[in-house]
C-alpha cells in the first residue's frame, strides 16, 4: 500500500512524534513527583520501556495515546474502514494493541504491576490517575504484609 505523502514528507512527519516526555507524560510525572513519589523513567531494561516505573514499588506506568492504542477499538476500526489508509491503519493499531498485551504479560512474569492510562484522562484528571496508583500501592504494601504474616505463623 503507497503512502500519500511523500518518503521527506513521511521522514519530517515521524521525527516530530515523540515516544518519551510526551504532553500526557509531563503531566502525570509532575503530579507524582508533587505528591513525593520519585521513580525512573522510560526505563529501557524492562519490556515496552515503560515510561513511569516506581521501582520501590515495581509499578510500570504506561501513558498511551487514544489513536495509537486502539481505545475504543470496534468503534474507532468501524471509522478507519472508510478512510483512505484503512488497511494500514487497522493493521498497525491492531499490532499495537497485542504489543500493549504482550509486554503487560512479560511485566507480570517479572514480578511488575502494570498500569495504563489514557492520555484525555490524564490531561482530564491527573489527580485521580495518581489516587489510582496510590490505590496500587496500597494493595501491594497489604499483599506484602500478609505475605509476611503468612510466614511467621
Amino acid at each position: 500500500m503507497s503512502d500519500v505523502m511523500s518518503k521527506e514528507q513521511r521522514s519530517r512527519n515521524m521525527k516530530h512524534i515523540r515516544s518519551s516526555d510526551t504532553k500526557i507524560e509531563l503531566i502525570l510525572r509532575k503530579a507524582l513527583w508533587n505528591k513525593g513519589y520519585r521513580y525512573r523513567k522510560n526505563v529501557a531494561d524492562l519490556p515496552g520501556k515503560p515510561d513511569i516505573v516506581l521501582t520501590k514499588y515495581k509499578i510500570a506506568i504506561f501513558c498511551d495515546g487514544e489513536f495509537f492504542h486502539g481505545k475504543d477499538w470496534g468503534t474507532l476500526k468501524e471509522k478507519l474502514k472508510s478512510s483512505n489508509n484503512s488497511e494500514f491503519w487497522i493493521k498497525k493499531i491492531s499490532r499495537n494493541i497485542e504489543r500493549d498485551d504482550e509486554v503487560d504479560k512479560k511485566l507480570s512474569f517479572n514480578g511488575y504491576t502494570v498500569l495504563r492510562f489514557w492520555g484525555n484522562d490524564i490531561k482530564c484528571n491527573p489527580e485521580q490517575c495518581v489516587k489510582t496508583i496510590e490505590e496500587t500501592i496500597f494493595r501491594l504494601k497489604l499483599q506484602e504484609d500478609w505475605e509476611e504474616t503468612e510466614d511467621n505463623v
